[in-house]
């Protein structure tokens, strides 16, 4: 294992570690962090908050496999610059999504959930995107695409990304309807990714 290898297992770690502490410190205060595919839900959120989760736990395998039997796929770029420009966008991502996850504190849930009393957070990080957490993900995951390669994580980065944006537009509506002109209000402030406008 090279030092290449070592480096991309460390963010896969750090990233997924944080998200895995975070859910556990918030079950510890009796908060149910995982809402995806869980509860009364139109069918189209769903729909697509269970291919979100069957997704994300596979691009979770891909990219390990990738990281772990490097050399046994086909890679389109073995440039070493282009391998390190992937881990600094990987590495921004899980930067973006610990601080997302700090700054939204206890209202931080992974789907769309209507029998928890949440509040909009609106300061740190939101006052720039309305999605930081989602903005990290996939920064993660375009990184570890670039680094290691491979056709297979490539489509499947692509589609994951795909999925969540659907997420996005499913939790926006959802926002809307639950906290009203406070979240139309946010909307005008903070982009959906990143920035200071709408969209």
């Amino acid at each position: 294992m090279n030092t290449e290898n070592i480096i991309g297992l460390i963010i896969l770690a750090a990233f997924y570690g944080s998200y895995f502490s975070k859910a556990f410190i918030q079950s510890k205060k009796g908060i149910k962090t995982d809402r995806m595919g869980k509860g009364s839900k139109p069918k189209r959120t769903f729909i697509i908050e269970v291919c979100l989760k069957i997704t994300t736990i596979l691009i979770a395998l891909v990219q390990l496999i990738s990281i772990v039997l490097k050399e046994k796929f086909p890679i389109l770029s073995e440039n070493i610059t282009v391998i390190y420009i992937g881990f600094f966008i990987s590495l921004l991502g899980v930067v973006i999504f610990i601080t997302a996850m700090t700054t939204m504190r206890d209202s931080w849930r992974a789907g769309v959930d209507n029998t928890q009393k949440t509040t909009i957070v609106k300061r740190g990080i939101y006052k720039y995107s309305r999605n930081p957490a989602f903005l990290g993900f996939d920064l993660l995951y375009i990184g570890i695409a670039i680094s290691f390669s491979n056709i297979i994580n490539i489509l499947f980065t692509c589609f994951t990304i795909l999925i969540f944006h659907l997420q996005i537009l499913e939790e926006e509506k959802f926002l809307s309807i639950l906290f009203g002109q406070e979240y139309l209000d946010y909307k005008n402030t903070a982009s959906r990714y990143i920035g200071t406008k709408n969209k």
